[in-house]
């Protein structure tokens, strides 16, 4: 069970820290939705995001303190070269597009291609169809963006960074199963120190997910929210 804690304690200590990347076209809404997320903020007046940035926000998951450490890769070509570099020690990936442009969810195939090139094999992936507020300017069906997800392995749910719908739920999603992973790694560690051999993990801030990225579709999340 995951709780969402407050938007930044200094003092709190952290057992886990979790790199997750947010990638996908200009425009689609990456930053506001990290803000709203990290500082529960929309502004009408965003800008472009120039190279990268990222916030942090500490969550408690099955009692444990994660902070999460997402970070907002610019979507326009020019920055692509440098933003690669910044998949490197990721352990989650937002994939975002704009419901309203149908262009920015033919990228997205594009983006995971990259995403898997330059990322942890088993980074967790969730797919996110941003600015259902705009509903009546859907160019993209839930329905194609859903069978993608299930195509690729991902997560799936369309959000409002404007209203606030499913953001929250969107980066539990991937802060939980990335934790379930590190955990699965962390007692299976415990037991092979137990039985006299080495660990294989050092401390409890973890940045490499282990090797049990399988999502069985009952329990990929495929929901939508208008």
């Amino acid at each position: 069970m995951a709780s969402g804690g407050g938007y930044g304690d200094a003092n709190q200590k952290v057992d886990y820290v979790f790199k997750v990347v947010l990638i996908g076209d200009s425009a689609v809404g990456k930053s506001q939705i990290l803000a709203r997320f990290a500082r529960n903020e929309f502004s009408l007046d965003s800008k472009a995001t120039i190279g990268v940035e990222f916030q942090t926000r500490t969550l408690v998951i099955q009692h444990k303190s994660v902070k999460a450490q997402i970070w907002d890769t610019a979507g326009q070509e020019r920055y692509r070269a440098v933003t690669s570099a910044y998949y490197r020690g990721a352990v989650g990936a937002m994939l975002v597009y704009d419901i309203t442009k149908r262009q920015t969810f033919d990228h997205i195939p594009r983006w995971l291609e990259e995403l898997r090139a330059h990322a942890d094999k088993n980074i967790v992936v969730i797919l996110i169809g941003n600015k259902t507020d705009l509903e009546d300017q859907r160019a993209v069906p839930t329905e194609d963006a859903k069978e993608f997800a299930e195509k690729e392995g991902l997560f799936f749910l369309e959000t409002s960074a404007l209203n606030a719908t499913n953001v929250e739920t969107a980066f539990l999603t991937v802060l939980t199963e990335i934790f379930y992973i590190v955990s699965r790694k962390t007692l299976a560690a415990g037991e092979d120190q137990g039985n006299g051999n080495p660990a294989s993990l050092a401390g409890k801030k973890i940045l490499v997910p282990g090797p049990a990225q399988v999502i069985p579709e009952k329990n990929r999340m495929c929901c939508a929210s208008s």
